[in-house]
């Protein structure tokens, strides 16, 4: 069976619906380096910063690493602004989406929301609430968010930082989309975790 024998989707039988499920089984295998193909498009969008957006990535990816983070944070980072190209009014919530079934709730939430907090650095310059953090204030991640920026997000402009490579982070982008999709023991809902570990910051940092 190479094709379906339905033309509209209630004509389908299970025999069709076996073969669809089994071909998608196979491609979301491929999630992670259709990703990362997808990071070094960054560098065809927004330009007028110091640092090309998947140089802003990896600074920011690399910043997380060397903090001690775990892998959830660190991919989270270096995928933030994966939505940049396709989605730019809503690129946090774009990323925040394809990263949802893989990824601890803490960070996705972060990801999603960041745009909003992002604006305490530079809204006051371009008409907007430096403020519509606030929004968020009743979450119990909203600290989180606060140091996700402040560390990593808004610090990761400078060309002179040495990042890590894209192939550095890769294994760590296929191990989190390896995982089941929306299991409890990924997804844990409330549970928050450091975005730091002072312990494993000075193992990396001394080690590399």
């Amino acid at each position: 069976m190479e094709k379906v024998k339905f033309t509209q989707m209630k004509d389908g039988d299970q025999e069709d619906y076996a073969f669809l499920d089994n071909l998608e089984r196979e491609y979301t295998k491929g999630t992670a380096d259709r990703l990362l193909k997808a990071m070094i498009e960054l560098d065809e969008g927004l330009t007028g910063y110091q640092v090309t957006r998947l140089g802003h990535s990896l600074q920011s990816a690399t910043r997380a690493w060397y903090d001690g983070a775990d892998e959830d944070w660190i991919v989270g980072a270096l995928l933030h602004d994966i939505g940049d190209i396709f989605a730019p009014h809503n690129h946090d919530e774009y990323a925040a989406t394809i990263l949802k079934p893989f990824l601890r709730e803490q960070v996705c939430w972060c990801v999603k929301t960041h745009g909003d907090f992002q604006l305490v650095y530079f809204g006051e310059h371009v008409g907007a609430n430096p403020n519509k953090r606030d929004l968020h204030r009743e979450s119990p991640y909203f600290d989180d968010c606060v140091e996700f920026c402040e560390r990593w997000d808004q610090a990761s402009f400078d060309p002179s930082y040495p990042n890590k490579s894209l192939e550095f982070f890769a294994e760590m982008v296929r191990n989190v989309f390896a995982r089941e999709p929306y299991q409890e023991s990924v997804i844990q809902v409330g549970i928050r975790k450091p975005l730091t570990n002072k312990a494993l910051s000075k193992l990396r940092t001394t080690s590399s």
